[in-house]
């Protein structure tokens, strides 16, 4: 057994000095604490507000699901493209998006309601296009549209540019558009979804060509319906005629016109079609001076550009890539048709220069005879091209022709287009015939 000594009373004195100082220390420590900002008490427990987001690839397609990776630590709350998410224990986050969407971003918000907000950026490219016309017309004849179908089936196409609106102005589908319905253009010649559904279920691509500016059917209408501002006129004030009929353009400088368009380039893209192609986007060719555009306040040539810019954003908030056909003289004589290249490149995806052999005088680009040297002439205005485009981040991607006009065209003819755009490193084209009669051994299968 362990015996306890007695502490004598000098030193039971001193203990009793020494309990009472720690009971003071410890009092005043536990006060102290008690004192102290309830969130510094809390400091070591919290974890401060991170957010890092780890940017989907790239896309070839605007109606394509993109998937969206991150950490959010520290957060409350957390949406990604306006879908809220629950982060894993370790903030991890996996969220696939129906589509991409130009104000999609991802937002982290802590306790005390500070946010954090990182941008979705995705790179949208173009894909590789080889692609043929085909008209309303020619899609809903079954002969035609097998045709065209078996180059698809073949690998010798990826791509099909369904006409939306034609050179008379007529919608080749049933348009919900209002003045659409209300001039007589909507058609319903073909249907929409059916047609995007039989070829998205091929893998193939569809351009939905929009003539824009030539448009018979509105131009018409309009004038009778005392919407003469709709239309170019002469400068005696009735309306302009040309070798494209009576009356055959509406006018590019009305915002009436320009919605239209718009309207009928959104309503697509909404459908499924995967790019908008705007053609006739120009002023007739002919003498400026004998043209009115009412409202104009500017060049023809800006002002077609400015329509570029207020339909991009709409068409890709819509789902679709923006392009334009335009005249091959385009590249050096842009006043002709008020197509301004550099101009209009900056509002869109690619540009795509009607480049047809038949179409150049001789001994332009020093080709003596363009219509029998389709390699020489194309190969050598798409380098122009090129040239233009420069720092607009827009491609160039040519209509080359498959139809005969002067000169004999077939195979070779053809694949000497094909073959001349490549070789400048454009591997993308657009075939035109106007009856859709395509030379199909003119093009490789995959």
């Amino acid at each position: 057994m362990r015996v306890l000594k007695r502490v004598p009373a000098a030193g039971r004195g001193r203990l009793a000095v020494v309990a009472a100082v720690v009971v003071i220390v410890v009092a005043g420590v536990i006060i102290g604490f008690l004192r102290a900002d309830p969130a510094a008490r809390t400091a070591a427990a919290v974890i401060p507000l991170a957010l890092e987001v780890n940017q989907p690839e790239a896309v070839t397609s605007l109606h394509a699901p993109i998937t969206v990776r991150g950490t959010a630590t520290g957060a409350k709350s957390l949406t990604v493209g306006g879908q809220p998410v629950t982060p894993a224990a370790d903030g991890g986050f996996q969220v696939t998006l129906p589509r991409l969407t130009s104000d999609a971003a991802v937002v982290a918000t802590d306790a005390d309601g500070k946010t954090l907000t990182r941008p979705i950026t995705v790179r949208a490219e173009v894909p590789r296009i080889r692609a043929v016309h085909v008209t309303a017309y020619a899609w809903a004849y079954e002969p035609m549209r097998e045709d065209v179908l078996n180059m698809a089936r073949e690998g010798r196409i990826d791509t099909v540019q369904l006409d939306i609106k034609d050179e008379d102005g007529v919608v080749g589908y049933d348009s919900q558009v209002p003045l659409a319905r209300d001039a007589g253009a909507s058609a319903g010649i073909y249907n929409a979804t059916e047609a995007l559904k039989t070829l998205h279920d091929m893998g193939i691509r569809v351009v939905g060509r929009i003539v824009a500016f030539r448009d018979r059917t509105m131009a018409e209408w309009a004038w009778h319906a005392g919407h003469p501002d709709w239309v170019i006129q002469n400068p005696g004030g009735g309306p302009y005629a040309s070798h494209y009929g009576a009356i055959a353009f509406t006018n590019f400088a009305s915002a009436e016109m320009r919605r239209y368009n718009i309207d009928l380039a959104t309503e697509a893209a909404g459908l499924g079609f995967d790019e908008i192609m705007y053609d006739y986007i120009r002023r007739p060719d002919g003498p400026l001076s004998s043209m009115v555009f009412p409202g104009l306040t500017d060049t023809p040539a800006n002002s077609i550009a400015e329509f570029l810019r207020e339909s991009r954003d709409p068409v890709r908030a819509a789902g679709a890539f923006q392009s334009a056909a335009v005249f091959g003289i385009a590249a050096t004589r842009p006043e002709e048709i008020a197509q301004d290249i550099p101009l209009m490149a900056r509002h869109l995806d690619y540009v795509a220069p009607m480049l047809y052999p038949s179409h150049w005088n001789a001994g332009e680009y020093d080709v003596a005879s363009p219509n029998s040297q389709p390699y020489d002439i194309v190969f050598r205005s798409l380098q122009d091209f090129q040239r233009q485009v420069e720092g607009t981040g827009a491609k160039v991607i040519p209509w080359l022709q498959d139809f005969s006009l002067g000169v004999n065209y077939g195979d070779a003819q053809v694949r000497a287009q094909v073959d001349a755009a490549a070789a400048v490193g454009i591997p993308s084209f657009f075939l035109w015939n106007a009856a859709v009669r395509y030379h199909s051994g003119a093009l490789d299968p995959a």
